[in-house]
């Protein structure tokens, strides 16, 4: 059941990069732009490329090498001695998705701007959760197949 959770996710993290975030725009008199994750870097790497950095690691990188790197130990492929690294992966991946609701909580303070969460943040939100909860599981299970092996 895990290496089947796991291998969604490997689909739904990039819907969740392209999905819509939140909208957002100027004053409630003008139309709202939606903003994805790709959208977000994409404007990003055109004006502050140490911050598209960041976030390109903790949105993309970090949360698909956890789910690559689970997958490999689910199919024997990697050793579970990776899975406190792969812990910290996951909670890099958890920064960003705090790192958007701080930029939302912001922007909502000034009032000048107009913004609306969109399924795309819960989206993201829930693969980044059942990455960790699969990955809790994963270190549970090893841990009683060392006790019981």
């Amino acid at each position: 059941m895990l290496r089947l959770a796991n291998l969604t996710l490997l689909i739904l993290f990039p819907i969740a990069w392209f999905a819509p975030l939140l909208r957002a725009g100027l004053l409630p008199l003008f139309g709202l732009s939606e903003i994805s994750v790709i959208s977000g870097l994409q404007s990003l790497w055109e004006s502050d490329v140490a911050l598209a950095l960041l976030v390109t690691f903790l949105a993309g990188f970090a949360p698909y090498l956890k789910t690559i790197g689970l997958a490999l130990i689910h199919f024997g492929l990697l050793r579970r001695k990776v899975l406190p690294v792969l812990h910290i992966l996951g909670k890099l991946a958890m920064a960003d998705v705090f790192l958007i609701a701080l930029y939302i909580v912001i922007v909502k303070g000034v009032g000048l701007a107009t913004v609306e969460t969109a399924w795309g943040l819960y989206l993201f939100t829930g693969c980044i959760l059942v990455s960790n909860l699969i990955s809790y599981l994963t270190e549970k299970r090893a841990r009683s197949t060392k006790r019981h092996g």
